[in-house]
Parts: C-alpha cells; structure tokens; sequence
C-alpha cells in the first residue's frame, strides 16, 4: 500500500469511535433509591464495594453487565479499572470474606429489568436503551 493511503486509513481510523464515553451511558436505579444525582466517589464506591448505602442513607446493591462496550466505558470511566482488573478485585473481596459478586447480566434490557424490581438496585446501562420501570440518576 502507498503513503498516501496509509495516511487515508490513519485520518479515517481517527474520526471512528473506539471506545463509548461516560456521556454514552445512564447510571440508573430503582425507584426506592430516594436520589435523582449521584457523585462519581459515590458509584466506584458502591460498585467497588466499599459502600453500601448513599449519602442520604439509601441502600444500594450494585448490577454489572457482563461484558461489551458499555461495561469497558463504565469500568474505565468510573472505576479505573480494566474488566480483568475488577474481576481480580471482587475475587480477592470474596476471598478474604469482606464481600460478595455483585449480580452481572448479559444485556441493557435484563439489568433495566432487573433494577425495576429490584429494591436499592443500581446499574448501568447504554444511552439508547429504555428505562420503563427505573430512575436515571445524574451524575454530578
């Protein structure tokens, strides 16, 4: 291949998209979560583990999704993490006993689903997907 059309692919591999951003995804919950706004500290800490409850004493319960672009854009976004990496964390939590996994679906519409009828619940999910049945919470 020529220079010039290495460089048509390099300008072209630049103006895609690799990876989603924090704007391409909603943090949602269940109704019984009494906030409309949750800070960043406040999700790595519930979905780190290290919190159970928000600033306003709502119980929370964090629900991951299984894999896709979704999850990598939470996970590095909010917990600076790679999925390995949290998968080792939550590992080596459940092996000294200070925690259990967090529930983990496969898909928008199972952790919508899931979050509605679930109470505390607190998940993510891509900025497309309907949200019948939950609350989605501004991060602040």
């Amino acid at each position: 291949m020529k220079r010039s059309g290495l460089y048509f692919v390099a300008a072209v591999m630049a103006l895609l998209p690799l990876n989603l951003a924090a704007a391409d995804l909603k943090l949602i919950a269940n109704p019984s979560v009494d906030v409309s706004s949750i800070s960043a500290d406040e999700i790595k800490g519930v979905f780190l583990a290290a919190k159970t409850s928000l600033g306003d004493g709502s119980h929370v319960e964090p629900v991951l999704e299984k894999g896709g672009t979704v999850h990598e854009a939470f996970v590095k976004e909010y917990l600076g993490k790679t999925d390995s990496a949290l998968q080792t964390y939550y590992r080596s939590l459940v092996f000294t006993g200070k925690a259990s996994m967090p529930k983990t679906l496969g898909t928008d519409a199972e952790v919508v689903a899931y979050v509605a009828k679930t109470k505390g619940a607190i998940g993510y999910v891509g900025a497309g997907a309907g949200t019948d049945g939950v609350k989605v919470l501004m991060v602040k």
